[in-house]
């Protein structure tokens, strides 16, 4: 069969490509509706068979669902068109604190619970109609708890194997705090995907006076947690890496857990060089703010904080108050989880689009091809670095501005 466009879509999708984002998602949505909705556009029409092809090229992809409450705070959700024989992916961003809902005069904030609680009920109101059902959870639900240690529950693998039950068939999610939840659900799809080649393409976009090289550049994991993210992306860079890791004091507890006695690092010398502090999430921020101001106090250069989900629980106060001491030069969030009007207008802050990344890895899903050569981005992060290198080698001072 020929192609269909020069990307290679020359495979029959699943079934009509169908999204649902709820409302926790909607932004980043729209932006993935939009690039799909391109991308068909533009495909070859002679060779669309009307019959396999059908429902291909549409002027949206969003199918309208809605998760109407109750007085009591019940909820149930509605799907307002048919999905049988689609191909469907919800995406929900389980971090949104932006939104209510009223239980009588009261109104209380979303929470990761309730958020997960609606994506369940999408997938009932679909009642198993739909050709294939697709999770896209960016940040995994209750990925923070996936371990047990002592008498834990395991909400994580709990929530996994609750929406396998329900016929999910591909979870899709971003820079899992550990990927080895999958175990969980070992005959169902399971991805987590890393944004390395994002945070390289918007820092260089971003900043210029950047030389990758083991001399003038270096990674830097906060902790051992974030060691593999920071290894994989120092080989592709070619640089060294660092790694701090917390020394407990086990002779006493503070609030159930022993207290950080110290930070100590693990690496090669800083002085003069540019950094990256890479970690999968920043939620009150204290650990990553420390963690720069000690490598400002071993003399580095340039510390540029990049982290796949921006929760920022409590507030931005504190980043203004570092970024003003000279403790950080930027701060690299992802817009996969809701970023705050505020966080949008920081000086020190660019967003990292990835809804064209999503909207590929769904254009590919739905034709059934394999997304190995998009979970490994190695010759496109240096394709960036030969290119800026190139252009900017010369550049010694910072630049701010827009993606």
């Amino acid at each position: 069969m020929a192609k269909l466009t020069p990307d290679g879509m020359a495979a029959l999708p699943v079934g009509r490509l169908g999204l649902i984002p709820l409302e926790s998602c909607q932004m980043l949505g729209s932006r993935v509706d939009e690039w799909l909705v391109k991308w068909r556009n533009e495909r070859d029409h002679g060779i669309l068979d009307p019959y396999m092809f059908e429902g291909y090229q549409r002027d949206s992809f969003i199918i309208k669902s809605r998760n109407p409450r109750f007085g009591s705070g019940e909820a149930k959700a509605v799907v307002n068109e048919s999905v049988r024989g689609d191909d469907i992916y919800i995406l929900l961003d389980v971090c949104n604190y932006s939104l209510t809902y009223q239980i009588g005069k009261f109104t209380n904030l979303m929470s990761p619970d309730d958020h997960f609680q609606d994506l369940k009920r999408v997938i009932g109101a679909i009642g198993g109609k739909a050709r294939r059902i697709n999770v896209i959870m960016p940040y995994l639900y209750e990925s923070r708890q996936s371990i047990r240690n002592a008498r834990e529950s395991l909400d994580c693998a709990t929530a996994l194997l609750e929406l396998v039950d329900m016929g999910v068939e591909n979870i899709i999610t971003f820079d899992a705090h550990d990927s080895r939840v999958q175990n969980a659900t070992p005959l169902h799809g399971f991805e987590t995907v890393q944004p390395s080649y994002q945070f390289i393409k918007g820092l260089l976009n971003n900043y210029s006076g950047l030389h990758i090289d083991n001399d003038h550049f270096m990674i830097i994991s906060p902790d051992e947690g974030s060691m593999n993210r920071a290894i994989y992306l120092a080989n592709i860079l070619g640089v060294d890496m660092g790694m701090f890791y917390k020394r407990l004091d086990y002779s006493r507890y503070v609030n159930g857990r022993h207290p950080i006695a110290a930070y100590e690092f693990l690496g090669t010398t800083l002085p003069g060089k540019d950094l990256i502090l890479l970690d999968d999430m920043i939620s009150s921020g204290d650990t990553v703010l420390e963690i720069a101001n000690l490598l400002k106090e071993r003399h580095s250069g340039r510390i540029f904080i990049c982290s796949t989900f921006g929760v920022f629980t409590d507030g931005l106060q504190k980043f203004d108050d570092a970024y003003k001491k000279g403790i950080f030069d930027g701060l690299l969030t992802t817009n996969l989880v809701y970023q705050s009007e505020e966080l949008l207008k920081k000086p020190y802050y660019t967003t990292i689009d990835m809804s064209k990344y999503i909207a590929l890895i769904i254009d590919t899903l739905n034709h059934d091809l394999s997304i190995s050569h998009l979970l490994n981005p190695v010759d496109r992060i240096r394709r960036n670095v030969i290119r800026y290198q190139e252009n900017n080698y010369q550049a010694l001072s910072p630049r701010k501005e827009g993606l």
